[in-house]
């Protein structure tokens, strides 16, 4: 096998590099095939994908029929390969019989290497980085500077070069989307920990809003009890921010399933804290669960509680929110929905996004987590959860539950 000196001048010679490229050239699984047809076509022995720098000449894949003795990650000293002049003006080099051309009778290439006939072809990426060559030689004679021979010697680069790019590209999309699932999860970890040391001061807060407002009257128990909604509040971003975190970074929400058999009490529970943190809202409810649930009763009611909070943030005022609960086919049916404009349908299929929130949206509104924790909550249970809206009816979600099973798989969420 030949073996000369190698120079090496910066980084797209280092090693890394050079096998980097060579691995590319072997994913394109047309390359041994392309060697073969032009050994067959031309009557040449030896064929060979090169990478050209300034300073390095290595064989990427070849078809040696000529025992010339260079294999794949195989180096030639450039300045001895005809490839190096090739690249230097982006032609192709054709020599029919070197001994009697009057170009390269005396170039010292043929001399070192005992060819008469020589095909170089640049490889040149979308991108304009000259990858190699592809070439042939032989020590024989070939008629190769036809207009044919050379279109099909070009082709066939072209097609390299194209998968090339297309790999690089490949590899770049991987990349930014390994990049993406990283910080994803550096920001899902952030949150966690953010939501779990927000726990211990917000707790003190939520004690000193009780005591001012169990005074028995004064400024002291407004602002008691001032302090008090905004600390529930505060705690139900919390609370969403953890189940986010524990939702992406694990299997999902977790939930403690059990046999729920006053699910109906804790639902309407729900309904009355409502009205009391937003006297403002009207609430028509219609609950009526009299067997017994397979669920995650707590999670339940952070279902409806999002749920209700979702309808008095983005409904009409003045308009009533409607709460509807009932077991029909052994499936627990929850529904909530409000008047208003409704939700574009453009914005439908974002809205169990997490952190999403439409461009309407009033200021104030939250992280745009509640939706999405409704999503996972009704994933948990291993059903569905349903999104309508139109201008006329206004808008419902409805959560349907299997009433005696569970299941780890996704929920379907559906929006029409």
């Amino acid at each position: 096998m030949l073996s000369l000196p190698i120079y090496t001048s910066d980084a797209e010679d280092s090693d890394t590099a050079i096998a980097e490229d060579i691995a590319s050239i072997g994913r394109i699984s047309l390359v041994p095939a392309m060697l073969q047809l032009l050994c067959e076509n031309t009557g040449m022995g030896f064929a060979a994908v090169a990478r050209v720098t300034n300073s390095t000449w290595t064989a990427c894949a070849v078809e040696d029929r000529i025992k010339f003795g260079l294999l794949p990650g195989g180096q030639l000293e450039v300045n001895t390969t005809l490839c190096r002049e090739s690249r230097a003006i982006r032609q192709p080099i054709v020599i029919d019989q070197a001994s009697l051309d009057p170009i390269y009778r005396d170039h010292h290439t043929p001399r070192i290497y005992n060819i008469e006939s020589s095909v170089s072809v640049p490889i040149v990426c979308r991108d304009g980085r000259y990858f190699g060559n592809l070439c042939a030689i032989d020590p024989n004679p070939a008629q190769v500077s036809d207009a044919r021979t050379v279109r099909l010697f070009t082709s066939l680069a072209d097609m390299i070069a194209t998968e090339l790019s297309n790999d690089e590209m490949h590899a770049k999309s991987e990349l930014e989307v390994q990049i993406q699932r990283e910080d994803a999860e550096l920001r899902e970890q952030f949150i966690a920990v953010l939501g779990h040391d927000l726990r211990n001061p917000l707790q003190a807060v939520a004690g000193a809003a009780e005591i001012l407002a169990r005074r028995p009257d004064g400024s002291d128990k407004k602002l008691g009890e001032r302090l008090r909604t905004s600390t529930r509040r505060m705690a139900a971003l919390v609370d969403n921010l953890l189940d986010l975190a524990r939702a992406r970074l694990g299997s999902g929400i977790g939930v403690e399933i059990r046999s729920a058999d006053a699910l109906a009490t804790m639902l309407g529970a729900i309904v009355d804290e409502m009205r009391l943190a937003q006297p403002d809202m009207v609430i028509r409810e219609s609950i009526d669960v009299t067997v017994p649930v397979a669920c995650d009763p707590g999670r339940l009611q952070q279902l409806l509680s999002n749920m209700l909070g979702n309808a008095h943030h983005h409904g009409a005022i003045g308009e009533p929110a409607t709460v509807d609960v009932h077991v029909q086919n052994e499936v627990l049916e929850i529904s909530v929905g409000n008047g208003g404009a409704g939700i574009a349908e453009e914005d439908l299929p974002k809205i169990f996004q997490p952190y999403w929130r439409p461009v309407t949206s009033k200021p104030g509104g939250g992280l745009g987590l509640g939706l999405y924790i409704c999503s996972e909550i009704v994933k948990a249970h291993a059903g569905t959860l349903r999104a309508t809206s139109n201008a006329v009816e206004g808008t419902r979600f409805t959560a349907r539950i299997p009433i005696g099973t569970t299941s780890s798989s996704s929920p379907l969420l559906v929006t029409d």
